[in-house]
């Protein structure tokens, strides 16, 4: 007698039988006890989940005779019927398979559908399975619409596929539709621990757990792998064989290469690597192994409880696991993770898989979480003391302070929006120069001014007063204090002072903008920059903005300068700006404007508009011509 392969010995023939599909088995158990049955039913999973023995005891459930011939519609079909055995050994003249990925075209569904009209042979209701549904074409599933939707009361469809995207809504909407899942690792193990028992095979616990895992969902994947297993063994399956057969790389070099990261052992990490590459173990699955560890890692570092569950009990690599979740902080698990997960991705770019392993490890090590915060920690601290000594050294009492209420501080949030820090007074001829800059890092002392005597007025004479320190806000650098600003924000532009270089500069930018020789940035620095020195082979642009003083820029700008004849270089110094092409363009545009509106406001038919209807000029709306 031949040998049965395990998918097809084992094979439920109840429902009670069925494994990991308790949702579809209590929705088809409740509506055959209660006798409220569909016309169309659509079977949807992977593969290896139980669509077509699900649609074979379906079949068995309507047609099942009992033991004694006198049976009816029952969710436990009795197995020993006529019925019941000539569906199991695939004979029953009222049960069709159809296979739609080889017979997917018109004529076959047209000559399925002729024996719809002929009553049940021999059980009780004829069943139409159609495997792969989804590979019929667009005129074939047209042709069954119309007796898929009211079909004969002895005609029951069963619909079965992988990829019910692909089925017509037309289809779905005549069906009951159900999702056979995949099955999780741990009910994978636990039916091939009872079918191994049942066949008397030995199998090691951790065997079977590569098993399940490579099945992927699969049950009938895993009853093949095991006879391919057993195969190898001959006869048991032992923890190394079913590795060696599987290809899958032994957890302890997993464990030592996250080891090996965790404490940043590049070395230890190259030679592991090295030692995959002359075993000949897969790269791919060395990161799918990585990435699995780093999972139940992440678990253990979230939920710290799990370590104590009756899985990891059972679970041999558990131990492992927990050490180096303790070992590895969580955001470094969630980097390697990620990294890890996209890298399979990257072995089949690589001309060498090995490579491309090598450097994904390698890669795990530069960008550890913890050496970047190891590398800035000194740097801040630096500076916050830097700025706190500041701080200090400002708010010291200076003299006596002058005989007048103390100002009241107020906490940010209570306060109105804040007004300019006052500066220290120490001469008359200070306060009128420009306000003082204070250091990155450096908070501004300030006092409520709303709260100051109104009849005390500070005169160069009086003592300075003790200040009281309240910080605000950090003063922003130098070079980032022109920030760009708006039209409206900006306000109308001061009279530009006449000068002989601000009429060269603008000419000369004028001319470079209409011939577009410069562009981007480069325009921009010389729109923005004003002219305040030339000598034979040096100019001096002044400009406000840091930010506008790139290399680049300020090559093609002189690369440019010399084109049209200046053989000069440029000189880029930050400050004050008050004549510059930008400001000439935007003072002219305003000039423009203000004669165009004076023209619309004078116009006397906008006048009479305004006075006899109540007209009114909405404010930018207009633009001279």
């Amino acid at each position: 007698m031949s040998y049965l392969v395990l998918a097809r010995k084992f094979r439920p023939k109840t429902f009670g039988e069925m494994v990991g599909q308790g949702h579809v088995v209590q929705a088809l158990e409740n509506a055959l006890t209660t006798q409220r049955l569909h016309h169309a039913y659509l079977f949807t999973g992977t593969r290896g989940v139980g669509k077509t023995t699900v649609s074979r005891i379906l079949a068995k459930s309507l047609n099942c005779q009992g033991p004694d011939g006198q049976g009816g519609i029952t969710a436990t079909p009795c197995g020993v019927c006529q019925a019941c055995r000539d569906i199991d050994s695939g004979r029953f003249v009222d049960y069709t398979e159809l296979d739609a990925a080889s017979n997917r075209g018109v004529d076959e569904v047209q000559s399925l559908l002729e024996q719809a009209v002929y009553k049940p042979v021999q059980g009780r209701f004829k069943v139409f399975m159609i495997d792969e549904v989804h590979m019929l074409t667009n005129t074939a599933f047209n042709a069954m619409l119309k007796t898929l939707e009211e079909p004969p009361e002895y005609l029951k469809f069963v619909l079965a596929t992988t990829d019910p995207q692909k089925v017509p809504v037309t289809v779905l909407s005549r069906c009951l539709q159900f999702n056979l899942r995949p099955m999780a690792p741990e009910t994978i193990l636990e039916h091939l621990t009872g079918v191994l028992q049942t066949e008397q095979v030995p199998a090691e616990p951790q065997a079977l757990r590569l098993l399940a895992r490579a099945a992927r969902g699969s049950m009938r994947d895993a009853l093949s792998l095991t006879d391919q297993a057993i195969a190898f063994g001959n006869g048991e399956l032992v923890e190394t064989g079913v590795r060696q057969m599987l290809g899958s790389v032994d957890r302890g070099h997993v464990f030592k290469l996250i080891e090996a990261l965790a404490q940043g052992d590049g070395k230890t990490v190259v030679d592991t690597s090295e030692a995959l590459r002359r075993d000949g173990m897969s790269a791919a699955s060395t990161l799918e192994e990585m990435t699995s560890v780093l999972q139940a890692m992440a678990v253990l570092q979230a939920v710290p409880s799990r370590a104590e569950s009756a899985d990891s009990a059972t679970d041999p690599d558990a131990a492992d696991t927990a050490r180096l979740a303790s070992l590895m902080p969580a955001d470094e698990t969630q980097l390697l993770y990620s990294l890890c997960l996209h890298g399979r991705g990257e072995l089949g770019l690589a001309p060498d898989e090995y490579a491309a392993l090598t450097m994904v490890l390698l890669r795990l090590l530069a960008f550890k979480p913890s050496s970047a915060a190891a590398s800035t920690a000194t740097p801040e601290k630096k500076t916050l003391n830097e700025a706190q000594g500041a701080a200090q050294r400002a708010q010291a009492p200076v003299a006596a302070p002058v005989p007048a209420p103390a100002p009241v501080v107020r906490p940010v949030a209570e306060t109105a929006p804040p007004t300019a820090p006052t500066p220290p007074v120490p001469a008359p001829a200070a306060a009128s120069n420009a306000p003082a800059s204070a250091p990155a890092g450096h908070r501004l002392a300030v006092v409520d001014e709303s709260l100051r005597p109104s009849d005390h007025r500070p005169s160069p004479t009086d003592a300075p007063a003790k200040v009281v320190g309240m910080p605000i806000r950090v003063q922003p650098p130098p070079g980032q204090r022109d920030a760009p600003r708006t039209e409206e924000q900006r306000g109308p532009v001061a009279p530009i002072p006449p000068s002989e270089d601000g009429d060269f500069w603008y000419a000369t930018v004028t001319q470079l903008v209409a011939a577009e020789s410069i562009t981007a940035l480069s325009r921009e620095l010389a729109l923005q920059s004003q002219l305040v020195g030339r000598d034979t082979d040096q100019w001096i642009l002044r400009i406000e903005r840091e930010t506008l003083n790139q290399p680049s820029s300020r090559e093609k700008l002189t690369a440019a300068l010399n084109a049209l004849g200046h053989d000069i270089k440029l000189a880029i110094e930050i400050g004050g700006v008050v004549d510059s092409p930008a400001r000439r363009n935007r003072h002219a545009a305003e000039a423009r404007q203000r004669v165009a509106e004076e023209a619309i406001h004078g116009d006397p038919e906008v006048q009479m508009l305004m006075r006899d209807f109540d007209a009114k000029i909405v404010p930018g709306t207009l633009r001279p011509a």
